[in-house]
């Protein structure tokens, strides 16, 4: 094999005659390329002195034996046959001092088959097809002319671009998706077989698919919540937007949406398109906060900006009365808001209803009424009692 070498073969094989022992003899694979592509293989003496003389000889498979004459080279230190096709080859090497040999090799073009094409589709899956193959090679036992199959196999790979979800690309030649792409892309099939030789084959798909899609901010707070939902989705033609509250909306960007109520809410968006494919998104959860209320018995309205305010810290209040009181009660404060206004309160700052008089520091006594969103009633002895101003 040393003596008999191809540089542009993309495979090596060697022979195994079933009658001939004892001898292997070189089989060039080369890929093709584009339209046919021929053979060429280099000899140089494994003995004798130089210069030689090369004789080739092809396979006559109707003589069973190397007897169809190519070309002769005299005198020369090596030869090369070019332009060889498929078959076997011989080559008689003799020096001027009597040595003589015979090399041989086998010759193969090799192309496999790929075709990938779109079997089927449907709003919710799309269904490839694939076909591969691979040449079948014979070479010759040089002793009687028997057919001698040389293996072959192939391997598959199904990709595209830009990339998509693919089941077992690499496993069925026919593959179903039932994740399609969301935009257009290019499905491409690669067959490569045993001697590194490949093929591919691709076609364009546009895409008809169709995703519900969209962002929530915020997904939590104290009642009333404003939510703003922003629709994120893929070919939607038609929306309907359920919020959980017995509320639904069927514009595309339905905007901010209000949750009164304290609880959770689980939120779907429903999507068809202008060819009737429909798909859905249920977001869970939105929580609106219960309420609840807290009140401090202390606070020093001196300015540093530090518990400047007696306010009672308040999630989810749908109402609230504030009444303050000195010891000998009179009455020095007073609040009753809902709404925007008890959105902006900021409580008592310490000063006489709401004057320029600063109250004196000491013990006042609290009277507080609130009532919930979720229509807890705040109110008797648990929210009246003292409050302690300190400056």
């Amino acid at each position: 094999m040393a003596q008999l070498s191809a540089p542009l073969a993309n495979a090596v094989r060697l022979t195994s005659y079933p009658v001939t022992t004892g001898r292997s003899d070189p089989v060039f694979i080369f890929c093709r390329s584009s339209g046919f592509t021929s053979g060429s293989v280099q000899a140089s003496s494994p003995g004798g002195t130089a210069p030689f003389n090369f004789s080739w000889y092809g396979w006559n498979n109707s003589q069973g034996s190397f007897s169809d004459s190519l070309k002769t080279d005299v005198s020369v230190p090596g030869s090369t046959a070019t332009n060889l096709g498929e078959g076997g080859y011989r080559v008689h090497i003799t020096d001027g001092s009597g040595y003589d040999t015979s090399l041989y090799a086998w010759v193969f073009i090799d192309g496999p088959y790929a075709n990938a094409r779109l079997q089927n589709f449907t709003c919710e899956y799309v269904a490839l097809n694939g076909t591969a193959a691979v040449d079948t090679f014979y070479y010759y036992e040089p002793a009687n002319g028997t057919k001698v199959k040389l293996k072959n196999g192939y391997t598959f790979l199904w990709s595209s671009d830009p990339s998509s979800a693919i089941p077992y690309p690499g496993i069925y030649i026919d593959p179903v998706t039932f994740s399609p792409p969301l935009e257009d892309v290019v499905y491409k099939l690669q067959v490569a077989d045993s001697f590194q030789c490949s093929s591919e084959s691709s076609f364009p798909y546009t895409s008809i698919h169709v995703k519900a899609d969209f962002q929530v901010d915020p997904n939590e707070g104290q009642a009333p919540l404003k939510v703003s939902f922003t629709d994120k989705s893929i070919r939607g033609e038609t929306y309907k937007w359920e919020f959980g509250d017995d509320s639904i909306s069927y514009l595309k960007d339905p905007g901010i949406h209000t949750y009164y109520r304290p609880g959770e809410y689980s939120i779907k968006l429903t999507i068809e398109s202008n060819l009737h494919c429909v798909d859905s998104l249920r977001y869970n959860k939105i929580t609106v906060d219960k309420s609840e209320m807290s009140i401090p018995n202390v606070f020093t309205p001196d300015g540093d900006g530090l518990n400047d305010y007696f306010v009672v810290e308040a999630k989810s209040l749908r109402s609230i009365n504030v009444e303050i009181y000195s010891r000998s009660g009179l009455r020095v404060y007073s609040f009753s808001g809902q709404g925007e206004a008890l959105a902006d309160w900021k409580g008592w700052d310490g000063n006489v209803n709401n004057s320029s008089i600063k109250a004196a520091p000491g013990v006042y006594y609290y009277i507080i009424r609130a009532v919930g969103w979720d229509d807890v009633v705040y109110d008797g002895k648990a929210y009246r009692g003292f409050l302690y101003l300190y400056r």
